[in-house]
């Protein structure tokens, strides 16, 4: 999608630093990590949110198998490790194409208020 962040990031018009790829998915760390591991895992085809991504299933079980070798890779997979999507302005998305939040590396906070 033209003018997306993330797909200019998956193209290799924006830098990133990779930490995971398959024919489905992109990973990148976060450039403002929430926890001491934050990466970001991408479907390389533009689905606006976790929402719209439910609409291919196949590609959804994608990100999060992702995910899981995103957590091994980064050696959190043992210890812990969170999945985080944001949808909606509630949850304050900045960037309008899937992704999966794989935190973790350290002790994490309770989720809500």
């Amino acid at each position: 999608m033209s003018g997306c962040l993330f797909c200019k990031i998956i193209a290799g018009e924006i830098p990133s630093t990779k930490v995971y790829e398959d024919p489905h998915v992109y990973a990148f760390r976060d450039i403002s990590p929430q926890s001491r591991v934050h990466v970001l895992v991408v479907p390389r085809a533009h689905h606006e949110d976790a929402e719209e991504l439910t609409a291919d299933p196949g590609l959804l079980a994608a990100v999060l198998a992702a995910g899981v070798e995103v957590a091994k890779v980064e050696g959190i997979h043992d210890s812990g490790y969170r999945f985080v999507f944001n949808t909606g302005d509630d949850a304050c998305r900045t960037v309008f194409h899937a992704h999966l939040h794989v935190l973790g590396g350290e002790q994490l906070s309770t989720f809500g208020r």
